[in-house]
């Protein structure tokens, strides 16, 4: 299995040195470079191709929205995780709708960021609890809670993990078509349309827990 490569977009050295560091110590990663602004980070990015861009959001020299949304008007293979310590609507929206795969805080466990970087690299949307529910406060549907079956609870907590439908059918010993038919269910119940949404939604009306 090969390696999962990572840009590290960061304008404080000190946080692109410590998950420099996390990260060369952890088999299954390799570093290709850093970059400290947006209008690099798409030069390096283009350059070097890496699978995860792990990207800031607020930098001098160009910002990480902006640059998400330059990488997805190129056609760029990477995946874009947003680490940052902002988690208000004014940043989270805008780095989502720009094109970024997932969207984390900087107090998340170490643990918690490699399984973030995993399920990127596969292209599986990850969110905190904390930027899932104010994403979906702004999105908000009616708030009558909606009658999820205990079978799609199942579903949408290994979502909510990162799962791919073929390890969540593994997992349930279902089909994988089995899983599309409940996720389209979840999607019409919560009144989303993709797995990042039904994920805060999820986190929002009480569907999956926090801890």
């Amino acid at each position: 299995m090969t390696d999962i490569t990572l840009l590290l977009v960061d304008d404080h050295p000190v946080v692109r040195d410590g998950l420099r560091a996390m990260f060369t110590a952890t088999p299954g990663f390799t570093v290709l470079g850093e970059s400290s602004s947006g209008v690099e980070a798409v030069d390096m990015t283009l350059r070097l191709d890496p699978d995860v861009v792990l990207m800031d959001l607020r930098m001098p020299g160009g910002n990480g929205v902006d640059a998400i949304a330059e990488l997805t008007r190129r056609g760029a293979r990477a995946r874009v995780l947003v680490l940052t310590t902002y988690d208000t609507d004014t940043d989270t929206l805008p780095a989502i709708e720009a094109g970024a795969t997932g969207y984390l805080l900087k107090d998340a466990p170490r643990d918690d960021l490699l399984a973030a970087v995993r399920a990127a690299a596969d292209g599986r949307p990850v969110l905190s609890p904390t930027v899932a529910s104010r994403l979906f406060n702004v999105v908000r549907g009616p708030a009558t809670p909606p009658e999820i079956s205990d079978r799609e609870r199942e579903v949408l907590s290994l979502v909510a993990r990162g799962t791919s439908n073929r390890a969540i059918a593994a997992t349930l010993f279902i089909s994988e078509a089995t899983v599309k038919t409940h996720l389209t269910h979840i999607y019409a119940k919560l009144g989303v349309k993709d797995r990042a949404a039904a994920v805060a939604a999820g986190y929002d009306r009480g569907l999956l827990g926090r801890s």
